[in-house]
């Protein structure tokens, strides 16, 4: 009894310190491997409540320099969802490594509500052993901790993973900071030409690779759900082509070459099958689906207006699509057995484009038009209830979920330029994201890595 009565006091006083915190301001810098464009981040919009956090500089046990700020990620991972206000490394007053090291009064002094520690351990040369420990400062508590080992390449994959299972301890929510981004980059060259990348990275923007770059466009990234390949859609030999490509190996085929239009491929659940949009024969933009082993086509849309932008349910059973079959875009779906009639999903709003689902199915993310001003929305699938989640935005396109459903990745134009942004799905919570050399587009959030 006593236990849950202190459990109250010092969570009715966490929230009444915490109501007392502004908007989080922090910015973290998004770097693009080789010659690729720099990503900077800045969080515009965070949580009042904003829990104050400190990532002690974690130990090291090795020779000479440590071999990676793990704690230094971690803080920026954390930082950069805008649910967290982390304490900078100067303000500390002890920097333990050890749980007999912690003094909790000095971090309640310093308001901090959680404490993270950790050590990094050099095992042998490129092979090391990561621990990190969470603490409740205002109980004195541990809540989690772990043990990673990693080789040298791998150690900000470490970090993130540390950042992710903190994440998910505080939030109850799972952290994607181990997740990858796919993204359009477009170049205007000295001879006014434009060079086309696309380009994925991780989630905090380190270790972008280019996929494919063309002089001719690309576009519309999909992911697998394992996270191993890529569809795209390429202009090269000047007509469009739907591309799947390996990841690891590079490899790649070109799926569907169809006379007209291909365009807009989406994996389904289970990896096997692509839905794209063709133009085929008559000339008319329908939504289809391939088999990528078999090459088997079916024609799911038959409708003299346009279908595109399909987008499978997390069981594979439905397709969402928009139409303007009914005088202007909305969201519809169909069953994904041939022959079965179309239905309405949205019905608020004049413009509703571009549906992508979360991974839940609950809810579908648009991009919602109004008087030549375009925002992102999500639509509930049980009810068609429309919220727009940017309000203030003007050419706001191609959403995607994050894959734990709390955030959604979305392009936008700032200053004349693409840029990316991203949004919390409660629309508390927003991130702006600009590119230092020539425009970003269309991007899409990865799955969670698999073993």
């Amino acid at each position: 009894m006593l236990r849950a009565l202190e459990s109250k006091r010092l969570s009715k006083q966490r929230r009444n310190k915490l109501s007392l915190r502004g908007i989080v301001a922090a910015a973290c810098v998004w770097c693009v491997a080789g010659a690729e464009a720099q990503l900077n981040v800045t969080i515009t919009d965070g949580l009042d409540e904003a829990v104050p956090i400190a990532v002690v500089p974690f130990g090291w046990q090795g020779g000479g320099a440590p071999a990676f700020d793990l704690a230094g990620v971690v803080s920026d991972d954390l930082g950069s969802s805008g649910r967290f206000a982390p304490l900078a490394a100067r303000d500390m007053v002890s920097r333990p490594t050890q749980a007999s090291q912690i003094n909790f009064q000095d971090w309640r002094v310093l308001d901090a509500d959680y404490l993270v520690i950790g050590e990094l351990t050099e095992d042998a040369p490129d092979n090391f052993t990561a621990t990190f420990q969470l603490f409740d400062v205002l109980r004195g508590e541990s809540l989690t901790g772990f043990r990673l080992q990693s080789g040298r390449a791998d150690l900000r994959k470490a970090a993130h993973r540390i950042s992710d299972m903190i994440f998910q301890q505080i939030t109850g929510i799972p952290g994607v900071f181990s997740t990858q981004i796919a993204y359009i980059s477009e170049e205007r060259r000295p001879d006014n030409s434009k060079l086309f990348r696309l380009i994925v990275s991780d989630a905090d923007g380190e270790n972008a690779q280019r996929v494919a770059e063309s002089t001719q466009p690309l576009m519309s990234p999909a992911w697998s759900p394992d996270a191993r390949r890529l569809a795209y859609v390429s202009f090269e030999g000047g007509n469009s082509g739907v591309y799947v490509q390996t990841l690891r190996t590079g490899t790649r085929e070109r799926v569907s070459g169809r006379t007209g239009v291909n365009s807009s491929p989406s994996f389904s659940p289970d990896g096997r099958t692509l839905a794209l949009t063709l133009s085929r024969d008559a000339g008319n933009l329908d939504v289809h689906t391939l088999d990528l082993s078999s090459q088997v086509l079916r024609q799911l849309t038959t409708d003299a207006a346009i279908d595109s932008e399909a987008s499978w349910s997390p069981d594979g059973r439905s397709i969402y699509f928009m139409s303007d079959r009914a005088g202007a875009p909305q969201i519809y779906r169909v069953g994904t057995e041939a022959g079965q009639r179309a239905q309405r999903i949205s019905f608020e709003g004049v413009y509703n484009a571009r549906p992508r689902l979360s991974p839940d199915g609950n809810l579908i993310a648009v991009v919602n038009g109004e008087n030549n001003r375009y925002h992102i929305g999500i639509i509930e699938v049980a009810n068609g209830r429309l919220t727009v989640l940017t309000p203030n935005g003007r050419l706001d396109e191609s959403p995607s979920f994050a894959p734990n459903g709390a955030q959604i990745i979305y392009a936008t134009r700032e200053n004349g330029r693409g840029v990316l942004a991203s949004v919390s799905t409660d629309g508390r919570i927003k991130t702006q994201i600009a590119s230092v050399a020539g425009d970003v587009r269309e991007p899409v959030w990865g799955p969670f890595p698999r073993p």
